[in-house]
């Protein structure tokens, strides 16, 4: 199931490294960049995870929570926040259900061999719960740059 810009994002209960329960709706009231990624600690998700974590200042001035999202349990989320010193959640979705209700759990290729997993996608929940914008298979260069662009074209 696609999730489409304008309809209520999904909610959602999932444990951080530190084994909060966070959820969308106790989001409520605050702008949400709810990413996800395909596994800790690799390349092209450290290099995403840390970008978000250089602009974190201009993300918190929109009034901007980041939340990323990965199958990869709280044991793995701690150290890879821990290495990278992230500023942010990130959510254990150990069973990919959360993907799978998001549409972003994909059959994937790599060297000629196919396996499941998060396809990178980010999305930007209004204060409402609405989803006002989604980024498709993020290429990481250039995609918090993105990502502040539109938060500049929602409303206060």
């Amino acid at each position: 199931m696609a999730i489409e810009v304008g309809a209520p994002a999904p909610d959602f209960s999932l444990q951080t490294a530190d084994n909060e329960t966070v959820t969308l709706s106790g989001l409520r009231g605050k702008i949400v960049v709810l990413y996800f990624y395909p596994k800790d600690d690799t390349p092209g998700c450290t290099a995403q995870a840390c970008s978000f974590r250089d602009n974190i200042a201009s993300l918190l001035d929109h009034g901007v929570t980041v939340l990323g999202v990965s199958p990869d349990n709280e044991s793995s989320h701690k150290k890879f926040a821990e290495k990278f010193r992230l500023p942010f959640p990130l959510l254990a979705d150990i069973d990919h259900a959360l993907a799978d209700e998001y549409g972003v759990w994909a059959e994937k290729s790599m060297y000629g061999k196919k396996y499941w997993g998060n396809e990178r996608t980010t999305f930007i929940i209004d204060k409402n719960g609405i989803v006002k914008k989604i980024f498709n298979k993020v290429k990481v260069e250039g995609h918090t740059a993105e990502v502040l662009n539109a938060l500049e074209e929602l409303p206060a």
